[in-house]
């Protein structure tokens, strides 16, 4: 796999400017968290909808202050420090990561002001590319996290949260676990820290060590 590129902001807070800037057309807004040796298994892949403005400003997923993703994966014990992304991700943060076994990638790498924003073509082609991707990691387990996405990427639109039928997804690798959990975005209103945290305990139960 490709190194992750530094924060092209140099560890500065995005500006208006900055985030005006964000090339809403570009197909890959922010690295993945992976390996760079793809033979390097991973417990568990978590696969975010896209980048927002400010993730793709500064390189960093779930970078947006006030996203709950990083702070609820500590709380859930999957981090043993709670990552701060906000002005990018350091080496040793990404370095923890995978030593680990977590990865982070996106359903579609374009950045949007909101997930809304993609259409239904986008998140089916993205559903194939991760159906391919799962073939190529074969993670200890994938968790999407987002429901709508997920329901549109591959056209089940009464998927629930949770752990998901193989089945369902055509050409979806054997013995390799999918879960759907929420959203983790400071506006989804359904969910708080303790929630989320004990919906990744349990995705991070079920990959195995």
């Amino acid at each position: 796999m490709t190194p992750r590129r530094p924060s092209p902001l140099r560890g500065r807070k995005p500006t208006k400017d900055d985030l005006a800037q964000v090339d809403t057309a570009a197909p890959d807004g922010v690295d993945d968290v992976l390996p760079h040796d793809p033979a390097e298994r991973l417990r568990l892949l978590i696969v975010g909808v896209n980048p927002g403005l400010w993730t793709a400003a500064v390189n960093a997923p779930f970078a947006r202050p006030g996203n709950r993703f990083w702070p609820s994966l500590h709380r859930a014990g999957l981090t043993d420090h709670q990552i701060d992304a906000s002005l990018g991700l350091t080496d040793d943060d990404e370095q923890h990561l995978l030593s680990r076994g977590i990865g982070i990638t996106n359903l579609t790498g374009r950045p949007t002001v909101r997930a809304d924003q993609l259409s239904r073509t986008e998140l089916r082609e993205a559903g194939r590319r991760l159906v391919e991707r799962a073939e190529i990691l074969r993670p200890g387990a994938v968790a999407v996290a987002g429901i709508t996405a997920f329901r549109t990427a591959f056209t089940l639109p009464k998927a629930v949260l949770g752990p998901q039928d193989p089945d369902d997804v055509p050409g979806w690798p054997d013995g390799v676990p999918l879960w759907v959990v929420p959203q983790p975005s400071g506006l989804n209103a359904h969910e708080n820290i303790d929630t989320l945290a004990a919906k990744w305990r349990a995705v991070w139960e079920n990959a195995g060590p």
